[in-house]
């Protein structure tokens, strides 16, 4: 645990306000707390402090939550910096301290799969700014020109007279000088750091218990909070009877607030068994009626509605249609999905003297101080929110901060440090869910097997109307259409996408590969049918389909991993093969995975994916997010559904909400095909093919076609 009860109040907060707002104490070497470079060595550039004894100070602005960009985003500026990466050390990037200079860092939110792809030009331009400078000190103090002197492994040395002068012995003079712009970057051909395989520097921490992370956190005087939502989303707290939870052990304080009832207590343990204690009448609303039938039953009408907002049309789908000789049609749904972190959401908030301490599991930083400073009701700058080690985002932890805000609202009402934790039922039934979808589709074969139209009706739920409303144009979602009217990497002469928004009481949000989670199951698993309507191998099916310089890099991951399967090779009997092709957040991804079947019992043997991501910053970090989305995106196929009866969320915990075990993983062969020019995304892209290549996988081997997800609904189970 974060142990740091034996300082004084007053101790404490000197320490913290010198550490320029980070979590000074007992931070754990390597991760340096925020600041604490700077008071020790001046910096070049905001992102590079170099200190004598030549360590590099590395400032990292966004969130690791176990994806290793803590480690990969600062190889961006060592690569171009031309230090020795052994003496390399990262720290956070102080939240208040961005905002006091006017947003230096640029993003701090780890969502979407950016932490490095938009990380690549400011940080690459920080380290070639930060090495030019200490070229030009060293040339200065030499009387020769820079042209003559060159930088390797954290030394400047001059060609002529073979002086040499350590970064660590420059860093002062260098600091004095302007940063200069636009500096050429390297030739990738000429990386030395990019694209090998680094020790992450958050892995030794985590492995020994050291690593902080929010639920960690003690501050003096501390008490705990735990929470009890309305059940029915939208509903309201009509009245409470707190008699039994205020006569419990250790009970403190009942806070009831508009949706929720949060009792605090001098333990977590106390305050939940308390929560259980408590009657709660809720004002449900029209919202208790709403059923998993009913949600269903509006995606349908949503497929079916004649003025659905139009995506894309190409051609005349119609007669193309008509004129057919096979048509082929088939609706694709998929369920609600929980993001079932590993650390249950929770925040400690210690407001005082309108000064606010927030210490919070975040994807997102500046969010977090935005809700603080407005829940507190005190300006931006009063607010100070501390890094700590994320347990599992997935989208979770991004643009929603509900967490945060129920515990900046609860330390308001206790006048104490509070740390809030939700129970993992709270976590469960409160989620911002991956939102449920169907696609209604048709497509035109001719007599000889071509495709020659293809009509899809996207229904389902908004995402963006909630935060970026201004996204939807012309009342169409860019997400409910992905894979369709946009990254869609097959020509069909006649082609009509439409969508129809239905949105319900459910909150939903960003959960891991988002709409290119969703969106390639339904599009994939369609091509599949059709392949085996045209009586032509899945393979070969889309290669003719993919044409033009639109589809190249499509076309080549999908050769890739078609390659390093083996497709076309005899399998062991009874073992079956399916495929799938995506693209997802800049990066291009495709899946072939391999199975058994016997009755209902499923044995997954093989999972083959291959991402091209353009380039690649820490290849061992990126060939463990392909491993990571493989586990998470076949859980989330075989068994992810979260069901809705009587307005609220069925699922409680890990007991009906289930996560695949290892002895069910298959063997995992990541591939790394990158073919450069571009930056994309790692943390999510492998996911988007794992669905539909399983899925394919299962009608190989049994005929039968699995058109919604999850599997275990189909009977399916795993052995």
């Amino acid at each position: 645990m974060t142990n740091i009860t034996r300082e004084s109040r007053r101790e404490f907060l000197k320490v913290s306000a010198a550490a320029g707002g980070g979590l000074a104490l007992e931070l754990t070497f390597p991760m340096l707390a925020a600041g604490q470079a700077a008071a020790e060595a001046p910096e070049l550039t905001a992102w590079v402090v170099i200190r004598p004894d030549d360590t590099v100070i590395i400032r990292y602005a966004r969130s690791e939550m176990g994806q290793g960009s803590f480690t990969a985003v600062p190889m961006l500026l060592a690569e171009e910096l031309e230090c020795d990466w052994s003496k390399v050390r990262v720290e956070y990037a102080p939240v208040t301290e961005h905002l006091r200079r006017n947003r230096v860092w640029g993003s701090m939110a780890s969502v979407g799969s950016q932490s490095v792809r938009t990380s690549e030009g400011p940080l690459r331009q920080a380290g070639a700014a930060a090495r030019q400078m200490l070229v030009a000190a060293a040339a200065q103090q030499w009387g020769v020109p820079a042209s003559e002197c060159t930088a390797s492994r954290s030394v400047v040395t001059h060609a002529g007279s073979g002086r040499k002068l350590r970064y660590g012995e420059l860093a002062a003079a260098a600091a004095r000088l302007e940063v200069p712009k636009g500096v050429k970057l390297k030739d990738p051909k000429d990386w030395k750091l990019l694209g090998t395989s680094v020790r992450r520097f958050d892995i030794p921490d985590k492995v020994v218990g050291r690593a902080i992370y929010g639920v960690d956190v003690k501050v003096p005087g501390m008490v705990y909070a735990a929470i009890a939502q309305c059940p029915v989303f939208g509903g309201k707290v009509k009245s409470v009877d707190s008699g039994a939870a205020k006569s419990m052990r250790g009970v403190m304080q009942v806070v009831p607030l508009d949706d929720a009832v949060v009792v605090v207590a001098d333990n977590w343990w106390r305050a939940n068994q308390a929560v259980k204690a408590l009657k709660i009448a809720w004002d449900e609303g029209e919202n208790a009626k709403v059923s998993s039938a009913s949600i269903s039953e509006l995606l349908r009408r949503g497929c079916d509605d004649p003025g659905a907002a139009v995506a894309r049309h190409d051609g005349d789908v119609n007669a193309a249609l008509a004129g057919a000789a096979q048509v082929i049609q088939a609706d694709y749904t998929t369920a609600f999905l929980n993001h079932a972190t590993m650390e249950p959401q929770n925040c400690t908030v210690w407001i005082d003297k309108g000064r606010v301490q927030v210490w919070a599991p975040s994807q997102n930083k500046e969010a977090t101080l935005a809700t603080a400073a407005q829940a507190a009701g005190v300006p931006q700058a009063n607010v100070d929110v501390h890094s700590v080690e994320v347990g599992g985002g997935f989208g979770r932890r991004g643009g929603f901060q509900d967490y945060v805000r129920s515990a900046i609202v609860t330390a308001k009402a206790v006048g104490k440090p509070v740390k809030l934790l939700w129970s993992r039922e709270e976590d469960m039934q409160h989620d911002n869910y991956r939102p449920v979808y169907m696609v209604r589709q048709w497509a035109g074969l001719d007599a000889a097997g071509n495709l020659t139209s293809w009509l899809a009706k996207s229904s389902g739920q908004s995402i963006l109307v909630r935060i970026r409303p201004e996204s939807i144009k012309d009342g169409v979602d860019p997400h409910g259409v992905m894979s369709y009217a946009t990254n869609n990497p097959y020509t069909v002469p006649n082609f009509h996408v439409a969508f129809a928004m239905r949105n319900t009481h459910v909150p939903v949000g960003f959960w891991r590969c988002v709409a290119e989670g969703i969106m390639p199951f339904f599009r994939e698993g369609f091509i599949d049918e059709l392949a085996h309507a045209a009586k032509n191998d899945p393979l070969e099916f889309r290669r003719a389909i993919m044409k033009g310089e639109d589809a190249r890099h499509d076309l080549a991951v999908l050769e890739a991993v078609a390659k390093a399967a083996g497709w076309g090779k005899p399998l062991p009997a009874g073992v079956h093969r399916g495929i799938a092709v995506a693209e997802a957040y800049g990066s291009f991804t495709a899946a072939v995975i391999e199975i058994s079947v016997k009755g209902e019992e499923l044995r997954i043997h093989r999972a083959v994916v291959a991402v091209d991501p353009g380039h690649v910053a820490s290849r061992d970090g990126a060939l463990a997010q392909i491993e990571s989305n493989v586990t998470y995106g076949l859980t989330a196929a075989m068994y992810g559904d979260i069901t809705i009866k009587n307005g609220r969320v069925e699922q409680s915990n890990f007991h009906d909400y289930e996560m695949m075990r290892i002895r069910h993983m298959p063997r995992v062969e990541a591939l790394l095909v990158p073919s450069g020019g571009f930056w994309g995304g790692m943390g999510e892209p492998a996911l988007a093919p794992l669905a539909p290549a399983l899925c394919n996988a299962i009608f190989a081997a049994t005929g039968r076609r699995v058109r919604t997800l999850p599997l275990k609904n189909h009977g399916f189970r795993l052995i």
